[in-house]
């Protein structure tokens, strides 16, 4: 699986994705690292202020990995991103 993630909804919105593929709730998932249910619905909401270890945490019990990669100009404001 390949997203591009341009904004905490848009992360928020992945991260529910596979949360649900993978057949599970967000209590469930949660447990796996010791992140409470409510902490789990504030990301997948795309809620500000979430601390890096949460989403760490939370990627790794998705079986998930964080890329950096540069933005290639070009393509991005072709799909309309002006930032």
């Amino acid at each position: 699986m390949f997203r591009k993630i341009i904004s905490p909804e848009s992360l928020g919105a992945a991260l529910r994705e596979v949360r649900k593929q993978k057949g599970l709730n967000q209590t469930a998932a949660g447990k796996l690292v010791g992140i409470d249910q409510s902490t789990v619905s504030k990301v997948e909401q795309g809620s500000g202020g979430t601390q890096l270890d949460t989403l760490f945490r939370l990627l790794a019990a998705l079986e998930l990995e964080m890329a950096i990669q540069p933005r290639n100009r070009v393509e991005d404001n072709i799909e309309g991103d002006n930032w």
